[in-house]
């Protein structure tokens, strides 16, 4: 008799145990599946940001070919001025020619437009030996990008000069400045390992003072950021 009400209870909870299992199924397959689909879109999602950044333009070093780079540096050179009239400067007696030796400060940003670049630049400079005491100016840059993190470049601005052995050593003569230059970052030189690809980079420039009545050529360390 026992058996018997054992079995009908069991046939009679049966219906029940069966929707019950089968909705516990059915949501362990739907979690998977939502763990499957966010796994997926997860995915997409990195694989366009790498495929976007890929098509990104981009400039012989590597880095963005559109942007705004700022700089600083420190430049050593020379400069001789041609006996001749010159923005008012005084021409020596006796054959003497004025120059001097310079340690100048510089500060600029440049403009990366793909191969090719634009920018702007102020510059002070210090006599420390001759007849220049300071100079001053500032100047616009345009030219191309080459190699690893070269530039090739002319520039025009404008140029005050004081000297310290003339006359009137208080007046700063003026004029329209020109120049050309080229500017070397370490792995261009075989010295790659030593800095990225912004860092210093090696100038060398010459310019000129006026209708090409002086004579300076310039070299030092310029720091982009």
């Amino acid at each position: 008799m026992r058996n018997i009400i054992a079995v009908a209870a069991a046939a009679a909870a049966l219906p029940f145990a069966v929707p019950a299992f089968a909705q516990d199924t059915t949501t362990g397959a739907g979690t998977m599946a939502t763990t499957s689909a966010d796994t997926t879109s997860t995915t997409t999602t990195t694989t366009t940001t790498a495929a976007q950044d890929m098509e990104t333009p981009r400039s012989p070093d590597g880095s963005k070919a559109f942007g705004i780079e700022p700089y600083v540096g420190v430049l050593g050179g020379w400069e001789r001025f041609d006996r001749q009239s010159n923005a008012g400067i005084p021409i020596p007696p006796n054959g003497y020619r004025l120059d001097g030796a310079l340690v100048q400060g510089v500060a600029g940003v440049n403009v990366p437009l793909g191969p090719v670049f634009v920018g702007a630049e102020g510059n002070v400079a210090k006599g420390v030996s001759g007849d220049i005491d300071w100079e001053y100016g500032a100047a616009g840059r345009f030219g191309f990008r080459a190699g690893d993190s070269g530039l090739i470049y002319g520039k025009v601005g404008y140029q005050w000069v004081n000297f310290d052995k003339v006359a009137n050593t208080r007046r700063d003569y003026n004029a329209v400045t020109y120049g050309i230059g080229v500017e070397v970052g370490p792995k261009d030189i075989g010295l790659g390992g030593i800095t990225g690809r912004s860092g210093l980079r090696l100038r060398l420039e010459m310019n000129t003072f006026n209708d090409a009545k002086s004579f300076r050529p310039m070299a030092g360390v310029i720091a982009h950021f």
